[in-house]
């Protein structure tokens, strides 16, 4: 099956670079927001097993939106993305409910899987 993503970042042109890499690499995109607000609702309505998240959006950081989804039913896997460096972070992504970071630079479907997938987890799809 197929892993249903939702890519949450505010800048248009890197949501649609994740769209074109992530469908290309076997995710399917079903849907896209700008903002923290954005992104619960984006959520809400389309039930994915992934968001792709900015830690650094307009209204919320992409920490307190993780933390509001690790608490929803059938919560999604989140995994932050940013265009710092892990370390810019310091123990703060570990600290999350995210799954995992990955640097824009270095976003592919490949990279995408391995974060969500973890050591011994299965890659979440719906159905």
């Amino acid at each position: 099956m197929t892993p249903r993503v939702v890519i949450v970042d505010d800048h248009a042109p890197f949501r649609s670079l994740a769209r074109r890499l992530l469908g290309a690499g076997g995710f399917s995109v079903v849907g896209e927001a700008a903002d923290g607000a954005g992104a619960l609702a984006a959520v809400r309505d389309l039930a994915p097993d992934v968001v792709l998240l900015d830690v650094q959006l307009p209204d919320l950081d992409g920490f307190a939106v993780a933390e509001v989804l690790a608490g929803e039913p059938d919560a999604p896997v989140v995994v932050l993305v940013s265009s710092r460096a892990l370390l810019d972070y310091g123990s703060r992504v570990d600290a999350s409910t995210a799954r995992g970071f990955i640097a824009k630079a270095d976003l592919s479907s490949e990279t995408l899987r391995d974060v969500i997938r973890g050591p011994g987890r299965p890659v979440p799809c719906s159905g």
